[in-house]
């Protein structure tokens, strides 16, 4: 590092020696920028993250509102609409007169019982507007909907028990299976509880506060112990029946994401993880979604929940998924464009909306945008031909792309968040260049990260869990919901079959009934079908 001279210690110095120095303060200087550089775009990502929208779709960038905004839509006018003008009231008017779309109401209140309200005129009254002669005409009919809250019913066993008048035998009717024996929660209220936490994010606190307002004193203790209690005892044989099912599947998606279990042995704040594993995006028929929880992050869990798993497995560059494909030849690893792309979006929003457009970033943005569109466009069509379209059409582009990472990568500063993308892409060029050899492998990652949404959602409200059986009962009961939704089923509905079905199967050795039990099953009862929107 060159020091300070004056101006006379310069004019003694030899020509060789200043030219070195220049060079040194010309290095110390770049040096100096691109500290400069990369601290203001941490600052502006810091904003991003805390203050701006989440999208990184390109445009977004370009400062366009997308439906993520809507929560935020009062911030976003005045921040960002400062010369819009109110509209007058025809405009208002106009624009809210809208085409009613026929028989959309009736669709909306299909299915719900209804309760018919008449109302008439009295006899005399029409004597008095017709006198003797007047009809009924066809009435006018509207409906209305109406809400009660939950109503809670105390059912009443009375076993019949009978006795010999000649001898001592006494004989009782048989009594239905219980769902924890001598307790008083059955499989519809369990269903309530495990609903309004696994799927509604309610922490049980605040379902306990509700309960008691309707007059009902159970405890967040007591809930919390049934609902551990009938996952480990009857969903568990269902989570265990769906994760030898999704061996069958040729692709699979995964994810991970950390939670605190205060209770775990470990010292306070120790983090563990819920792993998601879920079948590929483009198998739309019987898609399965199973959690599963691990006190670390190691490769060793993976490498037991998929060691009869033969196949690709998606997945977000994580590396112990990439040392397991190393340890077998069965086992391959497709890597996630959404993580890619996510490194420029970052640089793009941090240099701002006019300025990020002039980066290389943004540039970068417009190839992989180009990728998608052309992939997308390939979405209905069977993996033999999505594969051969993807050879001719999307590999070019592919291609293209990483000779101009390789190209430019010299130039981009490393300690950067372009020299951040830059780096993740071609370290992981073989794994994102997987979905280009196989038609049932898709583009990105976004499928598991999805599932693993509402578990996020979930944690943000109840923010822990507190015991190691706790962490586990909730991974096999979102398993349980999430698989669920995905094959368009009602969870509370679902929760309660279960409930009910499974604990008469107990000492059951063949498992065969859960065929009838599973998500896709055609025998399963039409109200399970009614899924919530």
């Amino acid at each position: 590092m060159p020091g300070h001279y004056t101006k006379e210690e310069l004019n003694q110095l030899d020509k060789d020696t200043l030219i070195m120095l220049l060079l040194s303060f010309q290095d110390q200087l770049q040096q100096m920028n691109e500290t400069l550089n990369r601290l203001t775009e941490q600052i502006a990502a810091a904003s991003q993250y805390r203050f701006g929208r989440r999208s990184e779709k390109l445009n977004d960038v370009d400062g366009q509102l997308t439906i993520f905004d809507l929560l935020n839509e009062a911030e976003y006018t005045v921040q960002e609409a400062t010369d819009l003008q109110e509209p007058d009231a025809d405009e208002v008017v106009a624009a809210y007169r809208r085409k009613k779309s026929k028989g959309k109401r009736e669709t909306d209140l299909k299915g719900l019982p209804v309760e018919t309200i008449e109302h008439s005129i009295p006899d005399e009254k029409l004597h008095e507007i017709f006198g003797e002669k007047w009809k009924v005409l066809p009435d006018e009919v509207y409906r209305r909907l109406a809400y009660e809250p939950a109503k809670y019913i105390v059912h009443e066993h009375h076993v019949k028990v009978y006795a010999g008048t000649d001898n001592q035998t006494i004989v009782k009717a048989d009594r239905p299976e219980d769902l924890l024996r001598n307790s008083i929660v059955t499989p519809s209220l369990e269903a309530g509880i495990m609903n309004a936490k696994y799927v509604n994010a309610i922490p049980l606190y605040r379902q306990e506060q509700e309960l008691k307002r309707n007059g009902i004193n159970i405890s967040r203790q007591v809930m919390a112990n049934w609902t551990i209690q009938c996952a480990d005892r009857y969903l568990a044989v269902m989570y265990d029946w769906l994760h030898s099912k999704i061996y069958s599947y040729h692709v699979l998606q995964a994810d991970e994401t950390p939670v605190i279990v205060t209770k775990d042995g470990r010292h306070a704040g120790a983090k563990s993880y819920m792993w998601v594993y879920r079948t590929g995006k483009m198998y739309q028929d019987r898609p399965i979604i199973l959690y599963e929880y691990q006190k670390e992050r190691k490769a060793d869990h993976p490498r037991e929940f998929l060691k009869a798993f033969q196949g690709v497995v998606v997945t977000d560059g994580y590396e112990v998924y990439h040392k397991l494909a190393r340890e077998r030849q069965d086992l391959k690893i497709a890597g996630c464009w959404s993580h890619a792309r996510r490194r420029f979006s970052e640089a793009v929003k941090a240099a701002g909306p006019e300025a990020g457009k002039r980066t290389v970033a943004y540039l970068a943005l417009q190839r992989i945008a180009e990728i998608y569109s052309v992939d997308n466009r390939l979405a209905d069509l069977s993996p033999e031909e999505r594969l051969k379209k993807r050879q001719t059409l999307v590999r070019p582009l592919v291609e293209d792309y990483f000779a101009w990472l390789e190209e430019l990568n010299p130039r981009i500063p490393a300690r950067t968040k372009t020299g951040n993308g830059f780096a993740y892409c071609l370290k992981q060029k073989p794994y994102l260049m997987y979905f280009l050899e196989d038609g049932e492998v898709p583009i990105d990652n976004n499928a598991a990260e999805q599932v693993i949404r509402p578990f996020c959602v979930g944690k943000k409200n109840w923010l822990m869990i507190d015991t190691i059986a706790g962490a586990k009962s909730s991974a096999i009961i979102y398993s349980i919901a999430e698989t669920a939704k995905a094959n368009h089923l009602n969870p509370f509905r679902y929760f309660e079959l279960l409930l009910t079905q499974i604990p008469r199967h107990m000492e059951d050795t063949d498992r065969k009934f859960l065929e009838q039990l599973e998500p896709w099953s055609p025998d399963l009862p039409e109200e399970c079908r009614k899924q919530l929107e």
